[in-house]
């Protein structure tokens, strides 16, 4: 049978190191919160239910890991008196009975699934702690995990190391799996006889020990293990999972010219044969049929784009943009909740928001469609093969039909029916013979005024 396993997630740290006004576990990591990554790894890991371990912003906190596929339950901790103190805060969940107990952290969210799953399978084969460790060229200010015959005997911090216990390059990277049915015995056992007065998990591996327990590390990669107390180490765990999605993206069949310029949600989904030209980003909520062209410096946000499209350069796709086959969404225009129908063309320095555009229906430069009297919104329905002039204003609500073709100018105020041809400006007038009268009209007035000066 499987093993049952509980996580208990600590992110209850007054985040003072961020200078901000939000929770470090509240940042938003490719356009998600930090603990939504990392709710989301216990998920995939198969962890059958989460113990949130809160303090500040906990409603907020709680809202953002809430997972419909993971149980969870929170508990405050209103002491700081350090991780075993932390861990001990969800004593009622670990009572609740669990094979295995995993410890991780609310602001590390690069760990893998196949992390956790490797840290658990020490616990099967009758160890009691399973420590997850990292290699680095440089060590200092890590606590060193110290390896006998294979085993794991303690973990020392630094500044009680010996000089060639500080030489060891092996770390403790946090995050840690203990055997259930073990746990609160030994989370019991910790003491807190130490310089700040605090009970600290790492001494869980020396009270196992004592108690006839074994102990193991196992090594994860550096990368993963990064956690987030500042805005700079924010910006270098975000730098490392671009890298790593682009990579993986690239792998799957997408073309990134430039990849390093490209930026991706976590949801961010490209099918095959995707071209992305340099510099675009990719906000949540956007999916990317194959055989699409993404063009430079180009914004999408809760946008589908079908297969065959185009896009940009600089092209804003806004949430509910919905572009169907082989259309194309061209310099300079913006998509707001609309459907842009197959072979449709909005070229460039167009604005089409709310609204549905037929096939193969062609916009002109500069059009917009007027959705907004100030206090809602309105919808402009432009049936299929349709012709809309340069620079024409549809105030909405208004339907163009099928195969009607609309004058550049115009300001369209009306319905205009399939087939038929709509004006909506004022009639030019010509006036043979003035151009020369007003030139010489704006000289002499241009030479009263500096003769005034």
């Amino acid at each position: 049978m499987a093993r049952r396993c509980l996580a208990i997630v600590l992110a209850a740290g007054e985040s003072t190191r961020m200078k901000s006004s939000l929770s470090k576990v509240l940042h938003p990591l490719a356009g998600r919160p930090l603990i939504g990554h990392v709710m989301e790894t216990l998920s995939r890991a198969g962890v059958d239910h989460a113990a949130l371990v809160l303090g500040r912003d906990a409603a907020s906190v709680e809202k953002a890991a809430a997972r419909p596929d993971l149980p969870t339950t929170t508990v405050i901790q209103t002491e700081r008196l350090g991780t075993g103190h932390a861990v001990l805060a969800a004593r009622s969940a670990i009572e609740a009975g669990y094979d295995d107990l995993i410890v991780v952290f609310g602001d590390t969210p690069l760990v893998t699934p196949e992390t956790l799953a490797k840290a658990r399978a020490p616990l099967s084969q009758g160890h009691d702690v399973v420590v997850v460790g990292f290699r680095t060229a440089a060590p200092t200010g890590y606590g060193r995990l110290l390896i006998e015959d294979g085993a794991l005997v303690a973990i020392r911090e630094e500044k009680d190391a010996s000089d060639a216990e500080r030489r060891i390059d092996f770390c403790n990277g946090g995050l840690m799996a203990i055997d259930g049915r073990k746990a609160l015995a030994l989370l019991s056992e910790i003491g807190n006889a130490n310089a700040k007065g605090e009970y600290y998990l790492t001494d869980i591996v020396e009270v196992a020990r004592a108690r006839g327990g074994r102990a193991v590390a196992i090594e994860a990669p550096e990368a993963e293990l990064m956690g987030c107390n500042t805005r700079a180490e924010l910006a270098r765990i975000e730098a490392a999972w671009q890298q790593t999605r682009r990579h993986d993206m690239m792998l799957a069949g997408v073309t990134m010219i430039a990849p390093e310029t490209v930026f991706l949600s976590h949801d961010t989904v490209l099918g095959q044969d995707v071209v992305v030209e340099p510099n675009v980003v990719f906000g949540p909520g956007v999916t990317v049929e194959p055989d699409v062209l993404i063009h430079a410096f180009s914004h999408l946000e809760g946008a589908h784009v079908a297969s065959g499209a185009s896009v940009g350069p600089y092209a804003r796709l806004r949430p509910g943009a919905r572009l169907q086959e082989k259309s194309k969404v061209g310099n300079f225009c913006e998509v707001k909740q609309a459907e842009i129908g197959a072979g449709a063309k909005v070229n460039h320095l167009s604005y089409i928001g709310d609204a549905s555009v037929g096939a193969e229906t062609n916009i002109g430069a500069g059009t917009i469609t007027c959705n907004y009297d100030g206090v809602n919104k309105h919808v402009t329905k432009i049936g299929a093969n349709a012709f809309i002039g340069s620079n024409s204003a549809l105030v909405a609500p208004v339907s163009i039909g099928d195969g009607a073709l609309v004058a550049s100018g115009s300001v369209i105020t009306a319905d205009v029916p399939a087939d038929a041809v709509a004006f909506g400006r004022a009639r030019q007038e010509v006036k043979e013979g003035r151009a020369a009268l007003l030139r010489e009209r704006y000289r002499a007035e241009k030479a009263a005024r500096q003769k005034a000066k």
